[in-house]
């Protein structure tokens, strides 16, 4: 194989992991290749990371050891159409997206001749993208345990790696894929109300945003649950307690709830 890791769509997804391993020295950029639809892309890749891009019906494509789909759910049938032309069952198979079943990529290339297609299903996150990511990686297909040590070798470099049953991908999705727009959409609602109070826009965004970021952290490095953190900020009468029971009486914890299942729903409904 000419390169260690081909990319299929050079999306943020694709370009976080290649970050991490760049920065992590585990595979140099010569050693990695990327294919992408958008010129823009093409030539970000190849300036900003130094791995060559090339549109994705080159040839040569997928002369990789690994060989990751990250492109978008939508757009995985015609990505594997066009795979079909350039891949082998020597090259392991990553996939990074939404929805999609190993059963899905294997029923779409063509048919294996060196013993089965070695797919291994993953769901990243952003936050992989300043080293903080959380990742679940599932097997299919043939994908044997040297196939998942190279998936967590790939992603370990900027996040945490958990495997988990292919079955519960979707749930992973609902819950850490999407999670952080979830983290994102609250803080953005903290500055609005913020600004509604009078502060400047200025102040209202560090407020929430470093607010947010020293929660965070105290539930990464604390040993107690994070309803034990929210106690300790709770005091009885006081203001914490005044909006966690308009929250409370409004439904919103049961709001939370539906709203990650609709998106666990939706990740099966972009597999059919």
């Amino acid at each position: 194989m000419k390169y260690e890791v081909s990319f299929i769509g050079a999306g943020n997804m694709a370009e976080a992991i290649a970050r991490g391993v760049l920065s992590a020295k585990t595979i140099d950029a010569a050693d990695m290749m990327a294919a992408d639809v958008s010129p823009e892309r093409r030539a970000y890749f190849e300036r900003e990371l130094k791995i060559r891009c090339v549109p994705p019906d080159s040839s040569g494509v997928a002369d990789a050891a690994t060989v990751v789909l990250s492109v978008k759910p939508q757009h995985m049938a015609a990505a594997l159409e066009n795979l079909s032309a350039n891949i082998t069952d020597y090259s392991m198979i990553l996939s990074i997206a939404a929805g999609i079943s190993t059963s899905f990529i294997e029923q779409r290339l063509p048919a294996a001749k060196y013993g089965g297609w070695r797919i291994v299903r993953a769901m990243p996150n952003t936050p992989m993208l300043v080293g903080e990511g959380m990742v679940a990686i599932a097997r299919g297909g043939k994908a044997g345990e040297l196939e998942m040590s190279a998936a967590r070798k790939l992603f370990e470099s900027a996040a945490e790696v958990i495997e988990v049953p292919e079955a519960m991908i979707d749930a992973v999705t609902a819950v850490s894929g999407s999670g952080p727009a979830y983290f994102f959409f609250l803080v953005e609602q903290m500055i609005g109300a913020a600004t509604q109070l009078g502060l400047s826009d200025e102040h209202a965004r560090k407020l929430a945003t470093r607010t947010a970021a020293g929660a965070a952290k105290m539930l990464a490095t604390s040993s107690d649950e994070p309803k034990e953190l929210r106690r300790k900020v709770t005091s009885p009468g006081g203001t914490t307690e005044a909006a966690i029971n308009h929250m409370t009486q409004n439904n919103w914890p049961q709001i939370t709830i539906d709203a990650i299942k609709a998106a666990e729903r939706r990740g099966k409904e972009l597999g059919k």
